[in-house]
């Protein structure tokens, strides 16, 4: 059933490979960002009847109530996202991550939905080969985490919304970020041919772009039973350290090498693996398994080799 769905910051990384997904689908689809000078990311869905792009932030509360008021469905993905651009920018950062989404979660009424994205960096320091599910407490160590924690938790006390946990994405995107973990290691492999890696001990969760889009269609479709849950989202055969997932990028570029710096530190102290089964036994899964996503970044870095798309 086609519905008319919301999504503010949708410009960014995720939205705009979700965005064609949904129009494509069938929904009306209003689209809530600053659109920064000469951004055309989404120029190519103006094709469809039912895009409508608002210039604007998400704030702004009465704009805000306005858009809702139309809205079958809510996604909040407006954000600075990622430790180094909200540790430069805390201001921000603290108003767009968590109360700009606390205000949307007063604002949603019962018999709207709200899907939103945060994010599985909130478990900060997992235990050893213990897995972390939506059970286990959340210790964020960034004021990144911190605001996306609080913006879930102003969610769930609504008692209306589906929060997705999500893990490091990878992938392609209009709206390319090359900082992201698998993104960066694979661009390195390419460009310089080599890596120096810290504390490459430290374990992740990964999951492709399109596959969280994919979990975005899930939770709009399965909402009745998701409602009031957040969910890991990531790929099961990827809890991977960073020299492990350096591995598997060689297998693919044999002249990538890797070394491990025997001093210094990451200044990003998350180490943790993640159980998605609670998503899967709703369902869900995943279509893009780690390297499919880098032999996709391989080809996208053909026509991308600059900085030019970093997120700091």
């Amino acid at each position: 059933m086609a519905e008319n769905i919301l999504i503010t910051g949708g410009a960014g990384y995720i939205g705009t490979v979700m965005i064609p997904l949904l129009l494509e689908m069938g929904h009306a689809v209003t689209v809530l960002d600053r659109f920064g000078e000469g951004d055309t990311v989404l120029a190519p869905c103006c094709r469809y009847e039912g895009f409508t792009p608002v210039k604007g932030d998400a704030r702004d509360e009465a704009l805000m109530k306005k858009l809702v008021a139309k809205a079958d469905i809510v996604i909040p993905l407006a954000a600075l996202v990622g430790a180094p651009i909200c540790a430069i920018d805390p201001i921000n950062a603290t108003t767009i991550n968590r109360d700009a989404v606390a205000m949307l979660a007063k604002m949603v009424s019962k018999n709207q939905k709200l899907v939103f994205a945060t994010t599985n960096s909130g478990y900060g320091v997992g235990e050893k080969d213990k897995m972390c599910t939506e059970e286990t407490p959340l210790r964020p160590i960034s004021l990144y985490g911190t605001t996306k924690c609080e913006a879930e938790a102003a969610i769930l006390d609504s008692g209306n919304g589906v929060t997705l946990r999500l893990a490091t994405v990878f992938g392609m995107s209009p709206r390319m970020r090359i900082d992201l973990l698998v993104n960066d290691f694979t661009h390195r492999a390419l460009t310089d041919r080599t890596a120096v890696i810290f504390e490459g001990h430290f374990k992740r969760n990964y999951i492709h772009i399109r596959d969280v889009a994919k979990a975005f269609v899930h939770a709009m479709t399965n909402y009745g039973a998701m409602n009031n849950n957040a969910y890991n989202v990531g790929l099961s055969d990827a809890n991977l350290s960073k020299l492990e997932l350096c591995a598997r990028i060689k297998a693919l570029i044999p002249g990538f090498v890797y070394l491990e710096a025997p001093v210094g530190e990451d200044p990003d102290k998350r180490d943790y693996i993640v159980s998605n089964a609670k998503l899967e036994a709703a369902g869900w899964k995943p279509d893009w398994p780690l390297e499919r996503g880098i032999q996709e970044l391989i080809k996208g870095y053909t026509m991308i080799r600059n900085r030019r798309f970093s997120n700091v």
